[in-house]
């Protein structure tokens, strides 16, 4: 585990990506990717960017159930806002939260991410130090599976809804399993909501209590952190 502290998430940003953009200098063909509000300006310096994504394929960690593509909080649709219509690859999977059979299409997300194996994955972390949608609790041999949102998680992602009721209370998420495969992670986090999170994820227990501690077990992470966010480490 490399920790790399920085001033705030713009610089946090520029450190990523200049990781991101080494790798697919190396050879990265896949790259996984993550929602939320810690990679958006990852995304927008992607997109600044005279890299070519044309030739590369991308996978994301999780989607919500329930919500079609169409939907504006659909996942779908925050990739499309930040990334996809912006910087297009040749091919972008993500789960489909519409799914009428949920076990056989994480099956078949599975067998993407065989054939596609993530040279470089982009995580953000929860502040129960989940991974992915990943909850406490998740054995460390999940691969792609349903997931019932705790509490704190619906809560965390309210902000991005009209109402708290409307935040889906469920996801399909990329395993731990799954995501320890990739060959290169990247984790960034802001804040001092993600300070308890991280000084766990880094010093603590590998534990199922915290899902993101198992990155201890993997050979290349890069924590990305500012001041609030690495202030228990």
């Amino acid at each position: 585990m490399k920790i790399i502290k920085v001033a705030d998430q713009i610089e946090g940003a520029q450190v990523a990506f200049d990781i991101l953009k080494e790798k697919i200098e190396n050879g990265a063909k896949t790259l996984g990717l993550a929602t939320g509000s810690t990679p958006i300006e990852l995304y927008n310096k992607m997109v600044a960017s005279d890299l070519d994504f044309s030739d590369m394929r991308s996978v994301n960690l999780d989607e919500y159930v329930g919500l079609s593509k169409e939907n504006s909080q659909s996942y779908y649709q925050f990739m499309k806002e930040h990334l996809f219509d912006k910087k297009p690859f040749k091919e972008s999977f993500l789960p489909d939260g519409m799914a009428t059979d949920i076990e056989s299409h994480t099956k078949e997300y599975d067998a993407i991410l065989e054939k596609y194996p993530v040279d470089l994955q982009i995580l953000g972390i929860g502040n129960n130090g989940h991974i992915g949608f990943n909850e406490p609790g998740t054995a460390f041999n999940t691969q792609t599976h349903l997931v019932d949102l705790q509490e704190n998680t619906i809560k965390a992602n309210a902000r991005f809804f009209e109402n708290e009721s409307d935040v889906p209370r469920q996801a399909i998420s990329m395993g731990i399993a799954s995501i320890l495969k990739a060959k290169t992670i990247i984790l960034m986090a802001y804040g001092q909501a993600k300070a308890d999170a991280i000084a766990k994820t880094v010093n603590g227990p590998v534990t199922k209590d915290v899902p993101a501690s198992v990155l201890q077990n993997h050979p290349e992470v890069y924590i990305i952190v500012d001041e609030e966010a690495a202030s228990e480490l």
